[in-house]
């Protein structure tokens, strides 16, 4: 079955009864357990967004907290999950913390991701989307950001 177009989509929503609607999204959330995510995104969770980063960065905690000194696999599965979530939100701030706070716990954290080419590439490329979250930023606050960037950037 070839999918309908968004526009396509948009207009026949716009048509639907509320009952009709409500029932769509019903159907829509019992067949995706990531249409359900996104559901309880928008409902829930969407008008506190500082709390929606808060929760995710507490998360990352929980990951590096169970596993301190974690393989490539499971850093790829926090970046996959992570990557999801801040798809849910779309806000370039959320992102920016989240993958700040990722980066800083991966770098506390016991894992040996310098020594680890795989794992490095990882990082940088965590630190290559942080760069590009705050090109949409105001230039004082970029510059701001900048040294924090720079932070994680540099090894004592």
């Amino acid at each position: 079955m070839e999918p309908a177009s968004l526009a396509e989509i948009k207009k026949t929503l716009v048509l639907m009864e509320r009952s009709e609607l409500l029932e769509a999204c019903l159907r829509l959330a019992r067949f995706k357990k990531d249409n359900k995510e996104l559901l309880t995104y928008m409902l829930f969770l969407s008008q506190d967004e500082q709390g929606y980063a808060n929760y995710l960065c507490g998360i990352i905690d929980g990951h590096f907290d169970k596993t301190p000194n974690a393989h490539k696999k499971t850093l790829r599965k926090i970046i996959r999950w992570m990557n999801k979530c801040l798809r849910f939100s779309g806000v370039k701030e959320t992102e920016f913390q989240v993958r700040m706070h990722f980066c800083q716990a991966l770098r506390n954290s016991e894992t040996p991701f310098r020594k680890q080419r795989v794992m490095w590439n990882m990082y940088a490329g965590q630190i290559k989307k942080i760069r590009k979250a705050i090109e949409k930023f105001h230039n004082d606050i970029k510059r701001d950001l900048e040294r924090d960037i720079s932070k994680l950037e540099t090894f004592d």
